[in-house]
């Protein structure tokens, strides 16, 4: 009896979707990138300065971004340093348009950063760490790992 549809080359068991889709191994160095980009994420979650905000959220999509080149690149001999978010959308078309979104607010981090109060609105603060959260599913979805929302840490209670 002959399998119907695609047979994988693994002990001719029939193809699954998932061994349709051919994804580089998730390396250490990527987890770290991710566990880091909670980290900033929850940061930005528990603030209420805006530039704070706005900097831990912009930081978040950096570490996610460096998870996702951890996994498509290899080391390079480049004699000049590139952006991440110009070597984002080589190793990952398909998140360009997230690229050039974050390397957008890169201008307004350094100054929330610098202690420009004024730099960022709490609106934009907000929208950043939203759009930074759903950058992280993306990415995790597209390493083929499980996303769960972050959650923001509780500073222990005094007393």
């Amino acid at each position: 009896m002959m399998a119907t549809g695609p047979v994988s080359r693994r002990g001719g068991r029939p193809d699954t979707q998932r061994d349709r889709v051919l994804r580089p191994p998730v390396v250490a160095a990527a987890h770290e990138q991710l566990e880091l980009a909670r980290h900033d994420l929850a940061e930005a979650m528990t603030t209420t300065v805006p530039g704070e905000r706005y900097a831990a959220a912009h930081r978040g999509a950096l570490h996610t971004t460096a998870a996702v080149l951890a996994v498509r690149t290899r080391p390079m001999s480049s004699k000049r340093p590139r952006s991440a978010w110009a070597l984002l959308p080589q190793v990952a078309p398909e998140l360009t348009e997230w690229a050039a979104f974050f390397a957008a607010g890169a201008g307004k981090r350094a100054a929330a950063e610098a202690g420009l109060t004024r730099a960022v609105s709490p609106r934009e603060a907000d929208d950043l760490l939203r759009d930074a959260q759903t950058f992280l599913a993306l990415v995790e979805t597209t390493l083929g790992l499980a996303h769960q929302p972050v959650l923001p840490q509780l500073a222990p209670r005094a007393g």
